[in-house]
């Protein structure tokens, strides 16, 4: 019950959080009202360097390890979009359910390679490389380059999960020792939140699938059309 009630208040900032940045990301990234375009959510604490400098900081640099070992930054992802979440191999509460929840995103997107997916242990110190492997070997994710499971310091880990708009923590009094939220955000190829997602709800997890395309349509047209 505890771990419930830490869950939902975590879940709880990230939603307020994201409801009050939506509005202001669709009024101000908004170019035609008939156009479909998902908001733009994040915090802003970068001072603005113009009047119409309005958007959330994208996603800080960050440098991880992956499951193959490999050195993963935000360049791994550039012209992408991507899916990203927190969870701790040993999770005996919510993990389980939000992998599944997730790994049914992945096969819906899964012959597509403009779509790529990051899972951060908030357990580093027991989530080693191997243990990292074999979770991913069991959901059955064999191709690394298109869903990183990976690792850093934990506090860099924590500050990410802030950055994503969801909450990790250590929490002594909970089954696993770490209390999160089960957040699952979109990110665009700019390094922006796009979306906020419940990953224990089915409902908001069908929500992100149908939203990935709308993301995908606004990437193409944002292109450069190629000189003929």
């Amino acid at each position: 019950m505890t771990n419930s009630f830490r869950r939902a208040g975590l879940l709880l900032a990230a939603a307020g959080a994201a409801l009050s940045l939506s509005l202001g990301g669709c009024s101000s990234d908004s170019t035609s009202s008939s156009v479909e375009r998902l908001p733009v959510l994040g915090f802003k604490s970068a001072e603005p360097t113009s009047p119409s400098d309005t958007l959330p900081d994208p996603i800080p640099a960050f440098r991880l390890t992956n499951q193959d070992r490999q050195v993963i930054t935000n360049q791994t992802f550039a012209g992408k979009v991507y899916v990203t979440d927190f969870f701790f191999a040993t999770c005996p509460s919510i993990c389980p359910k939000m992998q599944s929840e997730l790994l049914r995103v992945y096969k819906a997107f899964e012959a597509n390679p403009d779509v790529l997916f990051l899972s951060h242990t908030i357990d580093p110190a027991h989530d080693s490389i191997p243990v990292l492997r074999d979770y991913a070997e069991r959901l059955g994710i064999n191709d690394a380059s298109r869903w990183h499971f990976a690792t850093a310091g934990r506090d860099s880990v924590f500050a990410l999960a802030k950055a994503y708009m969801t909450g990790a923590e250590v929490d002594a009094t909970v089954p696993g020792g770490f209390a999160h939220s089960g957040t699952f955000a979109l990110v665009d190829s700019q390094r922006r939140v796009r979306g906020v997602y419940d990953g224990m709800v089915p409902e908001q997890v069908n929500q992100l699938i149908k939203d990935i395309p709308v993301l995908l349509k606004e990437e193409a047209e944002a292109q450069p059309v190629a000189a003929k």
